[in-house]
């Protein structure tokens, strides 16, 4: 296979197995994704289940899965690869792609040896899709003010609540549900546990999918838990280390791969806008000819580089094993305004047109919007930042979470890791 071209920008980033997994990505974004986009798009009331499938038939979901039980152990650029080439084509299959992920990395870190072995390689070769499901209907991300709650009965933990956009919720055959197993009053940080709950159990109920703004063929619905009995071999972690398993999954995977989507679909907004002013006419020449749109261009541009080297240098980092919480806090609030910024130029160049299910510029502009909220909103990743740093200036700055999560974090990619 020979070499794909990658930004020069990325040189400092990527192995020759990178460029590999890249051109493996973008040739399988080409085949497989994007004779399916119109139909996706023309049906938002379905799921679209063969995603899924295609992915697992990569052994993508294994990305960052340990090579002992049947995985790529890449490392976080190579995720970071994969979502974002993705994204150019369908912001939908990448979001397929990353909030799979997302729960992988708690039972990476928070499961035991018999978890490991029993279920990463179901996950690797993607035979077991999984979900995380914390958010929920009225508290959203507010994790302490959390509702749903698990009882020990002297048996079992029983538990009830309801869970709202889990990303994948109507395909996952495996959900981590974070639910609260202390009384009022417990710390947020020891009152939560993370539970292993698999989706065709008693009591599991999914409330039916509706179409959203945007991602067309991907589910983030709700699930319901009646009563639903928990062996407590299913505990994911200790009872009361259900908040550290959703706070390192949403900072270590749940930001640097909702950055790569955002930074997928920023590429291809500049891309698209570049070729319609480049082919619509103006006066005796083209619309591209005209200093004012040449200004909003070059701003795009500019954008856009700066998304790619933000992403790309914050999950080095975490390959690296350095300190990077602020990094991936910054990628991915600075990711999306820099990407939502260009949308919205995308769209005025567009015109009357952007408005056309015609013009996909429509479709990646819609898909945008979708990477605000989750994991944290940009006023919450930039109040994060700010406590970092007013901490950092008292010396009282806590260990970040990719320090705490370094020993069990993925070795620093080898060339021959990546196996396309």
């Amino acid at each position: 296979m020979s070499m794909p071209t990658t930004p020069t920008t990325l040189d400092r980033f990527l192995t020759p197995a990178h460029r590999a997994l890249w051109q493996a990505a973008d040739d399988f974004a080409a085949q497989e994704i994007q004779p399916r986009v119109q139909r996706m798009e023309g049906a938002p009331h379905r799921v679209d289940r063969k995603i899924a499938r295609l992915l697992a038939g990569r052994r993508w979901f294994g990305v960052t899965v340990p090579e002992a039980f049947g995985g790529m152990e890449a490392g976080h650029v190579a995720k970071t690869i994969l979502i974002h080439r993705l994204a150019r084509v369908s912001g939908a299959v990448a979001a397929t792609l990353q909030a799979s992920l997302i729960p992988v990395a708690a039972l990476l870190h928070y499961g035991t040896g018999e978890q490991h072995a029993t279920l990463l390689p179901s996950v690797a070769d993607g035979s077991v899709l999984m979900s995380i499901a914390v958010t929920e209907p009225d508290q959203g991300g507010h994790i302490g003010g959390m509702a749903s709650a698990a009882e020990w009965d002297g048996r079992a933990w029983v538990l009830t609540g309801v869970k709202a956009h889990v990303g994948n919720s109507h395909i996952a055959d495996l959900h981590v549900v974070v639910a609260r197993t202390s009384p009022a009053g417990t710390r947020t940080s020891r009152a939560l546990t993370a539970f292993l709950v698999q989706g065709d159990q008693r009591g599991v109920n999914l409330v039916r999918h509706t179409s959203k703004l945007g991602l067309h063929g991907f589910s983030y619905g709700q699930i319901s838990f009646d009563r639903v009995r928990i062996s407590p071999n299913n505990v994911l972690g200790e009872i009361g280390q259900g908040f550290e398993a959703a706070q390192s999954s949403s900072i270590l995977y749940g930001r640097p791969n909702l950055t790569a989507v955002s930074l997928g679909l920023h590429e291809t907004a500049v891309s698209l806008t570049a070729r319609y002013v480049s082919n619509r006419p103006r006066y005796q020449g083209k619309l591209a000819d005209l200093s004012v749109i040449q200004d909003r261009l070059g701003q795009m541009s500019a954008r856009l580089i700066m998304a790619r080297i933000l992403a790309y240098h914050a999950v080095d980092m975490l390959d690296r094993r350095l300190p990077c919480d602020d990094e991936l806090l910054a990628a991915k609030v600075l990711g999306h305004d820099l990407a939502f910024e260009t949308g919205n130029d995308a769209m005025q160049l567009h015109a009357a047109n952007g408005l056309a299910e015609d013009f996909p510029i429509q479709r990646v502009w819609r898909d945008m919007q979708t990477t605000y909220a989750p994991a944290g909103t940009g006023e919450v990743q930039r109040r994060r930042l700010a406590e970092n740093l007013l901490q950092e200036e008292i010396g009282t700055k806590r260990t970040p979470w990719s320090v705490l999560h370094a020993g069990r974090a993925q070795p620093p990619i080898a060339d021959e890791a990546v196996r396309v």
